[in-house]
């Protein structure tokens, strides 16, 4: 297929490949165009009938999404906290809810301007790490994962935002590359149970980043343990929406400790901080 098509043309045709399987398929399918075609919407709006180039190219995206691949990874766009990242397969895509655990940190930490050291287990993209850079300029950050893709991804969008300087990419388990003093730790890490069956669109996503062990809670016991092995003064930690029950009960067992649990944006429970 050549060119030829207009703008409203090929909208339609894909809106038509999206509908089946795709709840926003026209809104989709305007994101996908201007992917393609990188135009913003108003350039969308008002240019209906340009002719749209190599369409072979767009129709092989719009299969893509048809098959359920997040769109995320077809445009390595994401939105997160207001700010554009880059994504693509070898990192967890962000959720919104996710934008909560930066809000919860953020409360925590007295002054703007503290001079700490912020560790973050399961960096994924480095959103997390970026974003908390950005409203706390004097703090140093360390975020470490398990999987080399995912570094290299972060690397990417810590360089877009000129903090290399400030955050420190290491690869490794948990908190076996960490030697330093922490004051403050904060993880969105796999939360899952192995068990569990998901939407055929995680299936792209890294499983490594999604099922946190038979039960789905024992990675954050496991950072539960070595907070209060290294005394580090507070953990920030998204979880399931299921989890708040076992993850009290394990730290009844455990003194000198302050527990906080927030909702997310359903009321559903989806993290905490635990203060020493």
């Amino acid at each position: 297929m050549s060119s030829g098509y207009l703008v409203k043309d090929i909208l339609k045709q894909i809106t038509t490949m999206l509908a089946p399987c795709i709840q926003r398929a026209s809104r989709e399918a305007q994101l996908l165009l201007m992917y393609h075609l990188d135009v913003d919407e108003l350039w969308l709006l008002t240019n209906q009938n340009s002719d749209v180039k190599d369409v072979d190219k767009l129709l092989e995206l719009a299969k893509r999404r048809a098959k359920n691949e997040p769109l995320e990874y077809i445009t390595q766009r994401v939105s997160f906290y207001s700010e554009e990242f880059f994504i693509t397969q070898g990192a967890l895509i962000p959720r919104p809810e996710t934008e909560l655990l930066i809000d919860e940190v953020l409360k925590n930490i007295s002054s703007k301007n503290a001079d700490i050291t912020i560790v973050e287990v399961g960096a994924g993209s480095g959103i997390i790490s970026i974003m908390l850079a950005k409203f706390l300029p004097n703090a140093k950050f360390i975020a470490v994962d398990i999987s080399e893709a995912a570094i290299e991804i972060a690397k990417i969008n810590i360089k877009k935002f000129g903090l290399q300087e400030r955050i420190e990419l290491r690869l490794g388990s948990l908190l076996e590359p960490i030697s330093e003093n922490i004051d403050y730790l904060v993880s969105n890490p796999p939360y899952i149970a192995n068990s569990a069956k998901l939407e055929s669109n995680l299936s792209y996503e890294p499983q490594n980043a999604l099922f946190g062990g038979e039960i789905g809670d024992e990675i954050i016991k496991k950072l539960l343990d070595e907070v209060l092995k290294r005394k580090i003064n507070f953990f920030s930690c998204e979880m399931g929406y299921d989890q708040k029950d076992k993850i009290q009960n394990y730290l009844n067992q455990k003194p000198l400790t302050k527990l906080r649990f927030y909702k997310d944006f359903s009321s559903f429970d989806r993290g905490f901080t635990l203060r020493l």
